[in-house]
């Protein structure tokens, strides 16, 4: 996990890709509280009661899930406020690392139907 700060450099005339490229690199630190802090500073750039409405959850909620500290959002949350804002999270193969086939075989629910 990274120690140091990214920077938030997402501010009100901020584009929606500026936005989006400032939560993937918070996700790519592994950094629960980065990654909440990076939410949150989207969620401000909206109308957080429509985004928390959109999400299904309560305004405060929003606050406290995304502040980076103490507490964080179940992936639930993280979801719904995303797909509120717009947003969807994707999964990629890392470039560079491989993993063994067989690490992959555990996996009952993501296997291929007959």
């Amino acid at each position: 996990m990274s120690k140091k700060p990214i920077g938030l450099p997402v501010e009100p005339q901020s584009n929606r890709r500026e936005v989006a490229d400032c939560i993937i690199r918070a996700f790519e630190t592994l950094d629960i509280a980065e990654i909440c802090q990076a939410i949150g500073a989207a969620t401000r750039l909206h109308n957080v009661s429509d985004i928390a409405k959109k999400a299904g959850i309560e305004r405060p909620s929003v606050y406290r899930a995304f502040s980076g500290k103490k507490t964080f959002p179940n992936l639930n949350t993280v979801l719904n406020v995303l797909d509120a804002m717009g947003f969807q999270l994707q999964v990629r193969v890392r470039r560079g690392r491989t993993r063994k086939a067989s690490a992959f075989g555990a996996l009952p629910s993501c296997r291929k139907p007959n």
